[in-house]
């Protein structure tokens, strides 16, 4: 079973996807042990997703730090982050975007975002929270955001998000089993690239 430091370095030197300075230090700094359960303690530092209950799952560690690379997150950005989970990537990003940003979580699975809020306050940050996913998808009324992540697997990309991103956002999105990084160039014109070969669980909508 892989330690903290030996998933760092697997990270980085193994998979090569912690090569962004801000990432890598929020890795270091946010504990996946913090954010699954007592059953999966042992598995924490393991390179895979583990399961949260509620048929989700807090993601691959590589995943993660992939996703987060395209999102191109900066010191004082608005962040939205769709499916939260455990709350994991929540806190890797609220280090990421620091005092002068904020980033909101919103989950749709009840219990999930009271466990999302529990294992966020281990770190008492004053820049996000996270919230109850209403029926519309992402948060209409804190929009418009810098990045949008979305951690559930949608068919296309989603319309309603697309409009609460910035001009000149970016947002994640897997799409099937692809990852998907969409840059809104005008509120007309986005450009798309994609990444294949990735599973996520389903995006509700």
């Amino acid at each position: 079973m892989f330690t903290k430091e030996e998933l760092l370095d697997h990270l980085e030197n193994g998979t090569k996807v912690l090569e962004n300075k801000d990432i890598r230090d929020a890795f270091v700094a946010i504990d996946r042990k913090d954010f699954v359960s007592e059953d999966y303690v042992e598995e924490v530092y393991e390179d895979y997703a583990l399961p949260l209950g509620y048929e989700q799952t807090i993601s691959q560690p590589t995943t993660v730090a992939f996703m987060l690379d395209l999102l191109v997150p900066q010191k004082g950005d608005k962040v939205l982050d769709v499916g939260s989970g455990s709350g994991f990537v929540t806190a890797l990003l609220a280090h990421i975007v620091g005092e002068s940003g904020y980033v909101i979580g919103v989950e749709r699975v009840q219990e999930l975002v009271k466990l999302g809020q529990e294992n966020l306050s281990k770190y008492d940050f004053k820049n996000a929270e996270i919230k109850q996913a209403v029926k519309e998808l992402g948060l209409q009324e804190e929009a418009p955001f810098d990045k949008i992540l979305v951690s559930a697997a949608a068919e296309e990309v989603p319309k309603e998000l697309l409009r609460q991103l910035k001009v000149g956002g970016v947002m994640v999105v897997p799409i099937y089993d692809n990852i998907w990084q969409v840059r809104k160039i005008s509120e007309e014109n986005i450009d798309i690239k994609k990444f294949e070969r990735f599973e996520f669980v389903p995006l509700i909508t």
